[in-house]
């Protein structure tokens, strides 16, 4: 029983720092959310 509840352990340890470990999505490598597109926006130059 003891082997059992080491092997999970283990198992839940690496996957724990997997899941840490792994890119998330404000860095810049590829992976994740990309950041939004800047678009101009026109201004009238006049008042009306």
């Amino acid at each position: 029983m003891l082997e059992l509840l080491s092997a999970i352990t283990a198992l839940a340890l690496v996957m724990l720092a997997f899941w840490l470990l792994a890119d998330s999505d404000d860095d810049n490598s590829g992976g994740g959310l990309m950041e939004p597109s800047l678009v101009p926006i026109p201004v009238r130059e006049r008042r009306r």
